[in-house]
């Protein structure tokens, strides 16, 4: 499973935002920053505050790869 937020980063240079003012404007803690730099999981509840702050969808922030399985 792999998951990118390319678009995050993406939308908050559309707004002139940088990775300290998502941390302040969301309300999301340094630790989660960090694994949003290096494309790691995040809860939830994360997500949806970033989402509230920027006033966009998890779509405009994150996109998700399954894994394909063996012989598809």
């Amino acid at each position: 499973m792999a998951i990118s937020y390319d678009k995050l980063w993406k939308l908050l240079i559309d707004k002139k935002f940088k990775k300290t003012d998502l941390k302040s404007i969301a309300s999301i803690s340094p630790n989660t920053l960090a694994k949003l730099g290096k494309d790691e999981i995040v809860d939830m509840q994360s997500l949806l505050k970033i989402c509230d702050a920027l006033k966009c969808s998890l779509n405009d922030i994150v996109d998700y790869f399954p894994e394909s399985k063996d012989g598809e």
